[in-house]
């Protein structure tokens, strides 16, 4: 990560994808406890992520659990995720045809502990396995959930070579496991 700035109470660092952010928020505690803002949009568009999100969702898996990689065609989401009980390892892979970074990707360990959140805009597919005993996950999406355009690519596509960190065999949903490849994904021109 060698770009990062500081704003409003957020610091956003680019990843190895430059429209992939992770995002540490200023977080205030003390033995009450811990306050931080989750999403402020004037402080993330000041940052460069300019998102108008429409959706809220909540995921709880258990260790192991391997979720996507996902994505919509015709209809792409934005997603700002994060992490409020155990961790994941989480991915971003740009999926966007003519992109220089096309079949690239990026993963970042999220945790409730550390409260770091990861911006994956629209045009990439993500995904995320559950590192701990349980995890429960949350993300902001900016298209409704469309379930005629919902996409999924491999999780272990040989030409992705997503260095995932497995201690044993994942728990896929039976979508997931039968996903296509990159090169056989049905993809936004």
């Amino acid at each position: 990560m060698n770009d990062s700035s500081d704003m409003s109470g957020i610091k956003v660092s680019a990843t190895s994808l430059p429209e992939v952010k992770l995002i540490d928020p200023e977080v205030f505690g003390d033995a009450r406890g811990f306050f931080y803002e989750s999403w402020n949009a004037a402080a993330f568009a000041a940052a460069g992520i300019d998102a108008n999100f429409v959706q809220d969702n909540h995921s709880r898996s258990v260790k192991g659990v391997l979720r996507g990689l996902h994505y919509q065609v015709h209809e792409p989401q934005g997603k700002l995720v994060r992490v409020v009980q155990g961790s994941v390892f989480d991915v971003a892979v740009d999926i966007r045809p003519g992109s220089p970074n096309f079949g690239k990707w990026s993963g970042a360990v999220l945790s409730a502990e550390k409260r770091r959140m990861l911006w994956v805009p629209p045009g990439f597919a993500h995904g995320f396995i559950v590192l701990s005993e349980i995890c429960e996950f949350l993300y902001k999406a900016t298209a409704y959930y469309a379930p005629r355009s919902e996409r999924a690519i491999l999780w272990n596509d040989p030409e992705l070579a997503i260095a995932w960190p497995l201690s044993g065999p994942p728990l896929l949903s039976a979508k997931d496991a039968s996903a296509p490849c990159l090169k056989d994904a049905e993809l936004d021109p």
